[in-house]
């Protein structure tokens, strides 16, 4: 293997029923600030069935160019197909990077990918840089329980690879009417030699927790001291119509199900207003809040981490705050006003 034969930052652009992921389109954002930086084009991969006619969104969101695999083979997705398709490019036309969004598609084809390239692979990324010089791929992501970032580079295989949970990254502003180079290639695989077959797809209409789509988040951590103590999201969520998050600590105590943990074993969550209540702010926790637009912390020590990201931060005791905040935002909702002082 040259290293320098490889050259160029790709995105494997995941869809479903012609629905761009919008990981993908975050990613593309994030490719794009590397490509310039580096020098090099921006590349989209996209596999399916009569998806050509989604190349105009992913031009418009950062990519040069947009290699096409459009096959009834790839009507669904499944291993064998995806990853025979995607290493056929990966071999072809030898990109120094690839990104994949950490779905449950994306993750499955990234490690299929990086086994058969013999290739590294940083899983869960949530910052990306490329070194000017060396092309090298700066991956980093929490380690060891969250308490450090490590910073992962592979620096004898590639491509470099790496995936990237949806909104750790921030989309670029789409330019209206950006075009680019369409590269169309072949799978050279038949149906009858897929061992899988997709008999039904069964879609959860079931209700579920999508804090990621939440525009205002209370959540609660292991400050608030028992299960009593976190009803105090739930009694300032109602009030504010907001989702209730909480930290590891507090999904691991029992206080609320997993599905409501924010951070880097939990969702990662981008909402207008984040209410960190009684969390200390571990790495692991931050890397999973802190694009949001405005970060209020209440917490009784001056020196917790959480204050280092806040937009505000009131140092204080929760148990004496948080219902203050709740009787004023109370009244506010029948039409009165805000009492200061």
């Amino acid at each position: 293997m040259k290293l320098e034969d490889y050259k160029g930052i790709w995105v494997y652009i995941e869809q479903n029923e012609g629905e761009i992921a919008g990981v993908s389109l975050e990613l593309l954002g994030a490719g794009r600030k590397m490509a310039d930086k580096r020098g090099v084009e921006l590349g989209g991969v996209l596999l399916g069935h009569q998806v050509k006619s989604l190349a105009p969104t992913i031009f418009e969101y950062g990519a040069d160019k947009i290699y096409v695999i459009d096959d009834p083979i790839l009507k669904d997705y499944r291993s064998e197909t995806y990853r025979v398709g995607f290493v056929s490019l990966v071999n072809k036309y030898k990109p120094e990077i690839v990104l994949y969004g950490a779905t449950s598609n994306g993750k499955d084809l990234a490690s299929a990918a990086a086994t058969d390239l013999e290739t590294g692979l940083t899983a869960d990324t949530t910052m990306l840089d490329v070194d000017v010089e060396t092309g090298l791929l700066e991956a980093s992501r929490p380690a060891f329980g969250g308490n450090i970032m490590a910073t992962i580079l592979c620096k004898k295989h590639r491509p470099q690879m790496a995936t990237v949970r949806s909104k750790v990254m921030k989309a670029m502003e789409p330019v209206k009417g950006r075009r680019g180079e369409i590269i169309e290639e072949k799978i050279f695989m038949k149906e009858e030699q897929v061992r899988t077959k997709v008999l039904q797809i069964v879609k959860d209409v079931g209700k579920k927790i999508k804090l990621d789509e939440a525009h205002i988040i209370v959540a609660g951590g292991k400050g608030l001291k028992d299960e009593k103590g976190f009803q105090l999201c739930h009694q300032l969520a109602e009030v504010l119509g907001a989702s209730v998050g909480a930290s590891r600590d507090a999904v691991e105590a029992g206080w609320i199900d997993h599905a409501h943990q924010v951070g880097q074993t939990g969702t990662t969550v981008t909402p207008k207003i984040y209410f960190a209540i009684g969390i200390s702010g571990a790495v692991q926790h931050i890397v999973g809040m802190q694009n949001s637009e405005y970060i209020i912390a209440i917490n009784s020590d001056p020196n917790a981490p959480i204050f280092g990201v806040a937009t505000y931060g009131i140092v204080g005791d929760a148990f004496e705050i948080v219902p203050k905040l709740i009787e004023q935002f109370s009244k506010v909702k029948q039409g009165g006003e805000l009492m200061y002082g």
